[in-house]
């Protein structure tokens, strides 16, 4: 591992711990010619998985994106980073575990809507509203609709107000 800060190539291990429920090392490193000391992440690396997208276009999996949509939908509500950090992996986890090699854009989505689902009502709505691209207010009245009944499927999951 080369030292950001003088860019030395040698450098020594003073702790590791696991972290991210045990997908990822967290190492402390100190680099053997100045002295400094900076953090390195290893974690599994999993087959590439792509995402067919519309208009026939095709990219990595890139969890970066996940993690980048769910921040904006939970911004300034009361969801810590970690909450939102666990589902991304969860996410990601299950994408790679039901489809090996490609997976359709709409199910990211729909997956996304799930884990906001749990986490918080106004964020699950937010990002509806972007994700289904609604084209008047009765179409985004239906889907708060929609989720007020899953909700009612599931009572730990809270009630979601429509008034």
């Amino acid at each position: 591992m080369r030292c950001i800060q003088c860019g030395h190539i040698d450098d020594k291990v003073i702790d590791s711990r696991i972290s991210r429920e045990g997908t990822c090392i967290r190492r402390r490193r100190e680099c053997l010619r100045c002295g400094y000391r900076y953090t390195t992440y290893e974690q599994l690396e999993r087959t590439e998985l792509r995402v067919a997208k519309r208009g026939n276009v095709h990219e990595a999996l890139n969890r970066e994106k996940i993690l980048k949509s769910m921040l904006k939908a939970c911004e300034k509500r009361p969801v810590s980073m970690e909450r939102i950090d666990a589902s991304v992996e969860e996410i990601v986890a299950e994408l790679h575990r039901d489809h090996p090699r490609e997976v359709p854009s709409s199910v990211i989505g729909k997956k996304v809507l799930e884990k906001l689902l749990t986490i918080d009502e106004v964020a699950y709505v937010r990002f509806a509203s972007v994700y289904r691209q609604y084209r008047n207010a009765d179409e985004f009245i239906e889907i708060l609709r929609q989720a007020e009944k899953r909700k009612a499927i599931d009572p730990l999951q809270g009630k979601l107000s429509l008034g």
